[in-house]
């Protein structure tokens, strides 16, 4: 059973958790559910973390509630945190267990920093082991991307923002969630040359100068677009209807998503890609052709080169040109 939103948690737009009420386990009494609340509002700045750790933590509750009995917090234990995370191992992947368990120890550990638990039953649990060498996110070949933006008709605003927008990732390996939160503004003129300013995780500003490609889609898109001297408005925005003309309002990354399947379906490439494809092509294309892996991390704004070497996938066509060896 959950309890209505308390006041103090509708703050702005903030959402913690999607489409239902705030977990009653939680949220016992006034000062539960006030540090409850401050953990997803004060303490967690990123919006889709926010949903994901709201997520998990209202699953865990619905679990203590329902297989476990439990109803207040300070009878939750250790085994009860390992238990759920043995459920969690027979229906989710071992980086899914181990993102539902970082924000239950999370959230526990802030509240016994507010004196509303005496312990944190989490922090002794162990999630699955899990070594990662080679990310999943499907990547186009080199002829594919540029089939991919060869395909896109640019006689309408809504194409010259498409092919500006696949072309600013590919590029500049810029994600999903940075790329359309710019603002007109936020493509510019430095030395003769065409810079855009990305706005990424954590509030940091990464700046990049435009490949000559890239230099042209956005200007074309800005010009055949009439967004030139609107500098604090949305670059990437929605499409009205299907009149191939743009609205005011910034597209969302579930927007992205549905017209890189369009356009990918236009250009009869048939790997599922998504948002983040063109970013993991981009780098394995600078990769393949004589780029660094430390200037590929500063070009993709990575805290870590390992977490770049996870985009490349040059050792893909390596192991094909090897399978075809096979000659049965």
């Amino acid at each position: 059973m959950s309890r209505p939103l308390p006041p103090a948690s509708v703050v702005g737009r903030v959402t913690i958790v999607p489409q239902s009420p705030l977990p009653a386990l939680f949220c016992s009494d006034e000062a539960a559910a006030r540090r409850f609340v401050e953990f997803f509002t004060a303490n967690i700045r990123n919006p889709n973390t926010r949903r994901a750790y709201g997520r998990a933590v209202a699953g865990f509750a619905a679990w203590c509630e329902q297989e476990a009995r439990i109803t207040a917090l300070r009878d939750i234990e250790p085994v009860h945190v390992a238990a759920y995370v043995e459920t969690l191992q027979t229906r989710l992947s071992a980086p899914s267990v181990k993102q539902h368990l970082a924000a239950i120890r999370m959230l526990f550990d802030w509240l016994v920093v507010g004196q509303v638990v005496a312990t944190n039953p989490a922090s002794a649990v162990r999630g699955p082991k899990h070594s990662v060498k080679k990310g999943k996110t499907p990547v186009l070949a080199a002829d594919e991307a540029r089939a991919l933006l060869d395909a896109i008709d640019v006689s309408t605003a809504v194409g010259l923002r498409d092919r500006a927008l696949i072309g600013l990732m590919v590029y500049t390996f810029a994600r999903i969630g940075a790329a359309l939160k710019m603002r007109i503004e936020d493509v510019y003129v430095q030395g003769r040359r065409s810079w855009v300013r990305l706005h990424e995780k954590g509030g940091k500003r990464h700046e990049m100068p435009c490949h000559h490609n890239l230099e042209e889609y956005l200007h074309a898109y800005i010009e055949g677009a009439q967004l030139a001297g609107a500098g604090k408005a949305f670059l990437f925005r929605t499409a009205i209807g299907h009149t191939g003309r743009l609205s005011e309002r910034p597209m969302s990354q579930a927007d992205a998503y549905r017209m890189i399947g369009r356009r990918a379906a236009d250009a009869g490439i048939l790997t599922r890609i998504g948002n983040h494809s063109f970013r993991a092509t981009g780098i394995t294309e600078y990769l393949r052709n004589g780029g660094k892996l430390e200037i590929a991390q500063q070009m993709a704004n990575h805290e870590s080169a390992r977490t770049t070497g996870l985009y490349d996938r040059r050792n893909d066509q390596l192991t094909l040109d090897e399978v075809e060896r096979i000659v049965v």
